[in-house]
């Protein structure tokens, strides 16, 4: 009786812990890499496509082998904070909510073998019927209890609109470190009882999940009008502009890399030492505020004719900060501060140092300084941080009325200063 008991309890915490899962999008298995959503046509932006749109957006990744695998995906509905909601599959699609990925290709020309896979949502055999965010679970062979990858996507329904701007004269300092948000919402004729508790805002600088603001509320509401005014929620590390690095080919490369060779059966990208940008001000030139393009020059299909090169990356520092790590940030880590973005101290060389096999692009990335039994990776110790500096607020409004089963995205508004 009692090890009945014990297996119950086992299953109900296993229960709990699968409806509390916070979901990201990020990689579990070794041998699968470059997971993407993407619009073909815009590969930069956002994945969040409007309801009843035409669009698609395909999601991909490449697992590193020649080895046929049979990997499926299933849709699930989420909160807004990217736990599953209560709804039932016939709640929020029509058609078949888990589907074999058949679409794929061997690599061709590549040093190391791949075979590329790819489905876009919506398609054939699946149709979204409402807006809030979503996620595509992947699995192989249909085990959903082990997944390969998670991939998460929203569907908004612009009902409202949203005024915003960033600026330098922030609550805490002027014109110094730090940015901060402005923002109203404009709710128009949208009939919302009460938008202290059926509004919800989140906030992501560079699409960033360890700065991001939730739930915060107006500072005022006036008629249709929510205003955001003087908020230290919202307040931002200014950082500095993103360093970038392109590897699109095997034999010229630009700034950033000291040299490409062939070694140990793979092409090796050795970076230049990188050092702190502290006390240097905002460095020249455009970013693409931490994303990536996979590109390999003279190609006709990027997808399978992109290689996959070990880039080595090394951060300058005398000596290791004793109380923290530093951390790879940006896209080519999926913006998450753990194990698959933490950097390693040499005493040797006296450099962090990080080595990620990554698919023949360009690439934006910073170091990031992660303080011990804390969240949020810092800049100013590593980067700087800059009130002028570039960078990408996307705002995102959820809307659940008193009774509501599910947060409705009704806006997303991206500004960039």
């Amino acid at each position: 009786m009692k090890q009945i008991v014990l297996f119950l309890l086992s299953l109900l915490i296993c229960f709990c812990d699968t409806l509390s899962a916070q979901y990201r999008t990020q990689i579990f298995a070794e041998n699968v890499k470059t997971l993407q959503v993407v619009f073909p046509y815009d590969p930069l932006a956002l994945p969040v496509m409007d309801l009843g749109s035409e669009n698609h957006l395909y999601i991909s990744f490449d697992e590193l082998s020649f080895d046929l695998k049979n990997y499926y995906y299933r849709i699930v509905h989420c909160n807004a904070d990217w736990t599953p909601s209560d709804l039932q599959e016939a709640d929020f699609m029509e058609g078949f909510t888990n589907g074999q990925i058949t679409d794929y290709a061997l690599s061709s020309t590549t040093t190391t073998p791949y075979t590329h896979y790819s489905f876009s949502v919506p398609n054939d055999d699946l149709t979204l019927k409402i807006s809030g965010n979503y996620v595509a679970l992947i699995a192989e062979d249909n085990n959903f209890d082990n997944l390969v990858a998670t991939a998460c996507f929203s569907i908004v329904e612009p009902l409202i609109s949203v005024e915003a701007k960033v600026r330098g004269n922030t609550d805490i300092e002027l014109n110094g470190r730090y940015q901060q948000l402005e923002m109203s919402i404009d709710k128009g004729g949208y009939n919302v009882r009460d938008p202290l508790s059926e509004i919800k805002v989140l906030i992501r600088q560079n699409e960033r999940l360890d700065t991001q603001v939730a739930d915060v509320k107006p500072t005022f509401i006036s008629g249709n009008t929510l205003t955001f005014l003087n908020n230290r929620a919202l307040i931002f590390e200014g950082g500095n502009q993103y360093r970038s690095i392109d590897f699109s080919s095997e034999y010229t490369y630009g700034a950033g890399i000291e040299r490409i060779i062939y070694q140990n059966g793979a092409f090796q990208v050795i970076l230049s030492e990188d050092r702190e940008r502290t006390g240097r001000g905002v460095a020249q030139g455009q970013d693409a505020n931490g994303k990536f393009i996979i590109n390999r020059q003279n190609s006709y299909n990027n997808d399978t004719e992109a290689d996959y090169m070990w880039v080595h990356f090394a951060f300058q520092r005398s000596e290791p900060f004793l109380a923290g790590s530093v951390y790879l940030l940006g896209d080519l880590c999926y913006n998450l501060l753990d194990e698959s973005s933490k950097m390693r101290y040499n005493f040797e060389t006296h450099c962090y140092e990080k080595s990620l096999l990554l698919k023949q692009g360009g690439y934006n990335f910073q170091y990031a300084y992660l303080p011990a039994k804390t969240s949020k990776g810092l800049l100013e110790f590593t980067e700087g941080s800059y009130w002028q500096t570039e960078n990408e607020y996307a705002i995102y409004v959820y809307y659940r009325p008193w009774g509501g089963r599910y947060d409705r995205l009704i806006t997303v508004k991206v500004v960039q200063n």
